[in-house]
């Protein structure tokens, strides 16, 4: 069986598992909890995942990070990604309106400050969290975070919905000090292979 054959199956045996965690403990802390880990062992197969296979966008090309899709649900649930990114990135405060889960799979690491929405309606951080391999956070749909990436790493993104749907995500714009709504995230390169080959 060739790399990306082992890799389809590890992550076709991992969505099953996230389904039936799901479906046994609901989109709730308890059951991110169990997904997180259940990410984090997917992630320490960093052999399946090396960065060659998934490499950063090279010169000329726009922005300095990709995003990997290795799975969505027909029905356009259950959204792995690998993020591929070359450091230097950040953004701003934001939430999913999905449940979303990161871990680390190799490289540094992915800064994440959690926030809440302050009584001023400004984001109030609350904590924070770096992920690098054998760490992940979850988030449920209305949880706010921001990240920060300094040097090169690949991470799992692992989201409730697919990235193109979720049309309502709030971000805050610091400047303007007024919250805003991202469009559907777009740019996304196509890695799904069939375990079958």
């Amino acid at each position: 069986m060739s790399r990306a054959q082992q890799r389809a199956a590890a992550i076709e045996t991992a969505i099953a598992d996230f389904r039936e965690i799901i479906a046994a403990k609901g989109e709730t802390h308890e059951g991110l909890e169990v997904v997180r880990r259940r990410l984090i062992a997917l992630a320490a197969q960093a052999d399946l995942f090396p960065a060659e296979d998934f490499p950063c966008p090279g010169p000329g090309e726009a922005g300095n990070s990709a995003l990997y899709r290795l799975h969505e649900d027909e029905d356009g649930t259950y959204a792995l990604y690998i993020n591929a990114s070359g450091g230097s990135y950040s953004t701003p405060v934001h939430n999913h309106t999905t449940w979303a889960v990161i871990a680390g799979i190799s490289g540094g690491g992915e800064q994440n400050h959690f926030f809440r929405r302050g009584a001023d309606g400004a984001p109030e951080l609350i904590g924070g969290q770096l992920v690098t391999p054998g760490e992940a956070v979850a988030f449920l749909p209305d949880e706010f975070h921001a990240i920060a990436i300094e040097a090169p790493l690949l991470n799992f993104h692992l989201y409730g919905r697919g990235l193109e749907q979720l049309d309502a995500r709030e971000y805050y714009r610091e400047t303007e000090g007024e919250w805003a709504i991202f469009p559907p995230h777009s740019d996304i390169r196509d890695a799904r292979v069939s375990a079958a080959g």
